[in-house]
């Protein structure tokens, strides 16, 4: 058989079954006096069982370690292996589905932003988060979709189970509902109004003590230059008076927790 007829027998590509020759995986067969290969019933039982063994997901270099083998103690070695594999695979894809489940049903309850997927701890607060109708809370929870996809995933749990407790404490919701509405208040204001150096020291106020030590103690290590710049986008996104008002609340934690990371 010709190189097309053997490929055509067997189901693989002709280049398929040259890698193979590259690669070690097959021996290069006699040669016709035209110069062509000439392959036999050997090479289509070999190239049978190197299709068999990538079908069932080993790689190209396991194969020829399986083929190498001719007691073929290493196949139930190889084989071993893909099944730990696949299982850990298959775990991983319920883990996946499961978490995909809970997402696909918050975004039909309108608890997810429509910008994309989010972590568990992000999918959780969420659930307990749901300002209505306000612009600054929307904003906030643009903001943590953000904060999600970029943190540290320890920094990241640590700063969402503070703010699970904050949106747990019935007081702190409330207050928190009635901030948003001052802040959406502010959205046409001037950055001389007077309700902007209020709203900014409550804003400061509602922040929990437990809260504050942990952002503080997970900023310290950023370096300053991203800081600025990244804290100069952060305030660019709101209307002047509301960046003002956050530039306020900033300025009383700093005073309040001494570390000149909140300064914007």
């Amino acid at each position: 058989m010709r190189i097309g007829e053997i490929a055509a027998a067997v189901g693989l590509t002709t280049r398929a079954i040259r890698h193979y020759h590259h690669l070690g995986l097959l021996p290069e067969p006699a040669r016709r006096p035209n110069g062509y290969r000439e392959y036999g019933l050997r090479e289509a039982i070999m190239l049978a069982r190197v299709k068999r063994l990538t079908e069932l997901g080993l790689g190209l270099e396991e194969v020829r370690d399986v083929l190498a083998d001719d007691e073929g103690r290493e196949l139930t070695e190889v084989l071993g292996e893909l099944d730990d594999d696949l299982a850990r695979q298959e775990a991983d894809i319920r883990a996946r589905r499961a978490r995909l489940a809970e997402l696909l049903r918050m975004s039909r309850e309108g608890l997810l932003p429509g910008d994309g997927p989010v972590s568990p701890g992000l999918a959780e607060l969420f659930g307990r988060f749901r300002p209505a109708g306000s612009a600054a809370a929307a904003k906030d929870l643009e903001h943590l979709a953000l904060f999600d996809a970029t943190a540290d995933p320890v920094q990241r749990d640590r700063i969402y189970l503070a703010l699970r407790r904050l949106a747990d404490d019935p007081e702190l919701a409330t207050k928190m509902g009635e901030l948003y509405e001052r802040m959406d208040d502010l959205a046409h204001a001037s950055v001389d109004d007077p309700r902007v150096e209020t709203l900014g020291t409550d804003l400061a106020a509602v922040v929990p003590d437990d809260l504050l030590a942990v952002l503080v103690h997970e900023g310290r290590g950023d370096s300053a230059p991203s800081k600025t710049a990244f804290g100069d986008a952060f305030l660019d996104d709101f209307a002047p008076a509301q960046a003002a008002a956050v530039r306020q609340m900033l300025k009383v934690l700093t005073a309040r927790t001494g570390w000149p990371g909140w300064t914007p």
